[in-house]
């Protein structure tokens, strides 16, 4: 991790940090079964930690990367090996920075394949695409970080949208290699492994004149699911085949905004991020008819997203997870804006003002801790002064979640808060999403380390149980690491704490983890070694 030069958006060159001079950084490649191992040189000027999202990380929490929940930063000029193994998944996964906001720049691929000679199980494509979305900024993110922390105030929204690191046509920016390129041939099927890593922002992504046949999410096999669109949430990633059957020519790829908040929420960037899908035998000279562009939905088209998002279900495969139909714990989890008072470390905070934004999970504002990380205070059972058992199954006062009367000056404070939800080792834990009316209604990106989990409904309004239960998919429900809580809305999922070690749960804008939109599980040691928390290895960095 380093330091990289790079023009944007007709902008003088400037540096970012960035993986092996990349951006994206490099794809892994693996297959199921495999032990991954990555060396961390940090020669970036900042504190560094990887997070591998959506690896489940059994027997490995020390190398789930989340700044200060499994580990203490890599100092610059400092190291540190992730070793871990990807054995029963399958599909699309990534990485990115887990600390301040340089998730930004540095993130890349994951690709998890059959072992040995195993094929998928669906038509096998010609070839294979790895299309990554994000977000750029014309300003140093760390900076941007900080004097959002110190003020309170949010940071402004991302410059541009960009398809695998380059922002494309529709950017009023001439300049050459601003565009990434897909060559395609006639009638020939492709799998593109779609991955949003923006920052903040969800999705819509489309390719003029095809459709997509859906086939995974999350490296989740999921049953053919057909589209002419794909919305992805930040953190989430899709397996899409594509059939090149249009005629030949150049075609848009488009990735254009979903803005879920209402009322309206903070400012987006309103622009498209554009590749180019190229026929053989295309014309590519100056005279050549420029590449169609796919009609876009509109930035709020709520109902489009939540068709998409609902509609996946699993693909059954013998000897693979199934949804557990006992349940031994049952939460329901508030998740939404808010505001609190200035921390002592906000340097910058006008004290004299009103409070400022926060956010929260059953309104506490989950801060991480300084000194030791999460996993370390529990490893060494020091939890004291470090985090607390007592985060709350339910909200600490039941209202109206979605009703603009309830969002008011009391409903919106909230507390910080080092609260964690300890688990018994192999506990099935079915908790309910509820998103608010506080601040925004908002569709929030749930991300669970260490775990997948089943989706078992979804819908807007407050969660009412004996409804919702007539809506439960008990047989076939897609299997996600990161669901897209309906903006105004809920959603239903269960997972078995199999895993032990402390993992986090969070929104996945990182605009919202930094005002405290997480929590974390606690999950005890099993009967034996292999179901216990193992040693931290000899190189974990030290805070």
């Amino acid at each position: 991790v380093g330091n990289l030069s790079i023009s944007q958006l007709c902008q003088p060159p400037r540096i970012v940090t960035a993986v092996n001079g990349q951006l994206p950084g490099p794809t892994i490649q693996a297959r199921e079964g495999d032990t991954v191992v990555v060396h961390l040189v940090n020669t970036s000027p900042y504190n560094m930690t990887i997070h591998w999202h959506g690896v489940l990380q059994r027997g490995t929490p020390w190398a789930d990367g989340p700044a200060m929940v499994t580990q203490c930063p890599v100092r610059p000029g400092g190291n540190y090996t992730y070793r871990f193994n990807v054995a029963g998944q399958e599909g699309t996964l990534w990485w990115h920075a887990h600390i301040s906001f340089h998730r930004a720049t540095v993130y890349g691929a994951l690709v998890i394949r059959p072992r040995g000679g195993a094929y998928y199980p669906f038509p096998k494509p010609d070839k294979e695409y790895v299309v990554v979305l994000g977000e750029w900024w014309n300003t140093n993110v760390y900076d941007m970080e900080r004097m959002a922390y110190l003020t309170g105030i949010p940071a402004p929204h991302a410059d541009a949208y960009t398809i695998n690191g380059k922002p494309g046509d529709l950017y009023n920016c001439s300049a050459a290699n601003q565009t990434y390129q897909f060559e395609v041939r006639q009638n020939r099927t492709y799998l593109l492994r779609i991955i949003n890593a923006g920052m903040n922002t969800p999705l819509f992504f489309k390719v003029a004149k095809h459709r997509f046949t859906v086939v995974g999410a999350d490296a989740s096999y999921t049953k053919p699911y057909n589209t002419d669109v794909v919305v992805v949430s930040p953190g989430q990633t899709v397996d899409a085949l594509m059939v090149a059957d249009a005629a030949v020519g150049r075609y848009y790829i488009a990735a254009s905004p979903y803005d879920s908040a209402v009322p309206r929420g903070p400012p987006f960037s309103n622009t498209t991020a554009t590749a180019v899908v190229r026929y053989a035998g295309a014309k590519t000279t100056t005279t050549a008819r420029p590449p169609a562009l796919p009609r876009r939905p509109a930035v709020n088209d709520t109902a489009t997203a939540h068709r998409f998002f609902s509609g996946l279900t699993a693909l059954l495969r013998p000897g693979k997870p199934t949804v557990p139909l006992a349940v031994d714990i049952h939460m329901f989890v508030t998740v939404g804006l808010g505001v609190s008072v200035c921390q002592p470390e906000q340097l910058l905070c006008n004290r004299s003002a009103p409070p400022v934004f926060s956010s929260s999970m059953n309104n506490a504002s989950f801060i991480t801790p300084n000194n030791i990380s999460l996993l370390e205070a529990h490893f060494k059972h020091a939890s004291a002064g470090v985090y607390t058992r007592d985060f709350q199954d339910t909200p600490p006062v039941i209202f109206d979640y979605t009703a603009d009367a309830s969002d008011n000056a009391t409903m919106q404070y909230t507390t910080k808060s080092t609260k964690v939800k300890t688990l018994r080792y192999n506990e099935t834990v079915e908790m309910v999403l509820q998103n608010t009316r506080l601040i925004a209604k908002e569709n929030h990106p749930i991300h669970i380390h260490g775990f997948n989990f089943f989706i078992l409904a979804q819908g807007f309004g407050n969660y009412d149980k004996a409804t919702a239960l007539r809506k439960f998919n008990l047989l076939d429900p897609q299997e996600r690491n990161t669901i897209a809580v309906p903006t105004g809305g809920w959603a239903v999922t269960r997972f078995v704490a199999d895993n032990p070690g402390m993992w986090y749960m969070h929104c996945h804008f990182d605009a919202h983890i930094s005002l405290g939109l997480a929590m974390v599980f606690e999950v005890l040691d099993g009967p034996t070694p292999e179901t216990s928390v193992p040693p931290p290895p000899v190189d974990l960095p030290r805070c």
